[in-house]
């Protein structure tokens, strides 16, 4: 009896010692498990970063191969959509002119959704369309950088140059009080004055231009046209070859108060955009709506209005310079391109 009483309390004690030891092997293969488990879930995410930034570096590359192409083609191209021959070439001269597309003879080319300056950007955007920094067109510019110059930007030093910061031209004029404190000769004023006409001269600009924003299409209302009066001998006859065509930034947009080039386009690689893009590139014929042109047709067939800002001179200088601005700068570009058109019935005789 005793016997049995000793077996049964030694399978009793027995029972706990098992189940205790099952639960930490259970414990032990589950942790075992999740720890696997997020192992695997770990290389597959770090597999998964790898192969995106694979894939990324992998597009950066091949962007970076596609704009070296087209800045290699584009440099080599002709400005000009349809060039002379230099043997046929009896006379020639380089006129700017600018255009203002709120302009109602420009709006054609300047519909909501369809403008002009929208077609360029979107090009570019897309590494369709090669930029330079100035008509020269001797220097390319990457798309970043054109969307840099598209962007109205405030700086606080007004543009000076380093030098000019250097000699503390960048630092807020002194206050006068009204009593002669200020000489002329950058005499500080009291602290309390100063510091109240700081406080209202700062707080000004920043409330300008936004800044760090692209300009929209509507806004970019403003082009200059850089064209070769030629008049071919073999044909006799006078062209206006357009060799670029450049954005410019209105003064409304740029804090320095003048109209800045925001990039410069062959108009040979602007010719092929516009064809390329038939239902965006349209001058818009608002008495029939099944004759709406392309925009390179209306640039052959010069439907737009503009006025001549220069013509190429020894000094290299705007007509505005010469003359002067608002009528008198209006009226020399009137001459200018009367002179031009008399030139041309000049060489006829009857």
């Amino acid at each position: 009896m005793k016997k049995l009483i000793v077996l049964g309390l030694a399978g009793l004690l027995s029972i706990p010692v098992v189940s205790t030891a099952q639960k930490r092997t259970t414990k032990k293969s589950t942790t075992s498990t999740q720890r696997a488990q997020q192992n695997a879930a770990a290389q597959a995410a770090a597999e998964k970063a790898r192969q995106e930034e694979l894939e990324r570096q992998q597009a950066l590359q091949k962007q970076s191969e596609q704009a070296q192409q087209l800045m290699t083609t584009s440099a080599a191209a002709n400005p000009s959509a349809r060039p002379i021959p230099p043997s046929d070439v009896m006379f020639k001269k380089t006129v700017w002119r600018a255009v203002d597309l709120r302009e109602k003879q420009n709006k054609p080319m300047f519909s909501p959704g369809k403008q002009i300056t929208k077609l360029i950007t979107d090009a570019v955007k897309r590494g369709e369309l090669q930029a330079y920094r100035s008509d020269t067109l001797n220097t390319p510019i990457s798309a970043q950088e054109f969307l840099t110059n598209l962007s109205p930007t405030n700086t606080g030093s007004g543009g000076l140059t380093e030098a000019e910061k250097a000699a503390g031209f960048d630092q807020p004029a002194a206050a006068d009080d009204g009593w002669g404190n200020d000489d002329g000769w950058g005499t500080p004023a009291p602290k309390k004055n100063t510091t109240k006409t700081n406080t209202k001269s700062t707080a000004a600009p920043a409330a300008a231009v936004a800044t760090g924003n692209e300009l929209l299409p509507n806004e970019l209302y403003k082009l200059e046209i850089k064209e070769d009066v030629v008049f071919d001998k073999k044909r006799s006859r006078l062209y206006h070859d357009i060799q670029a065509i450049t954005l410019i930034m209105p003064a409304r947009y740029n804090n320095l108060g003048f109209e800045k080039p925001i990039a410069s386009f062959k108009y040979s690689d602007l010719e092929k955009v516009f064809r390329a893009h038939p239902d965006e590139a349209i001058w818009f014929n608002q008495q029939n709506d099944a004759q709406h042109k392309n925009l390179a047709d209306a640039f052959d067939l010069w439907l737009f209005s503009s006025y001549i800002t220069k013509v190429s001179n020894v000094n290299d200088e705007r007509l505005e310079e010469v003359y002067g601005a608002g009528k008198k700068g209006l009226l020399a570009a009137q001459q200018a391109m009367e002179e031009l058109i008399e030139f041309e019935y000049s060489l006829w005789s009857y």
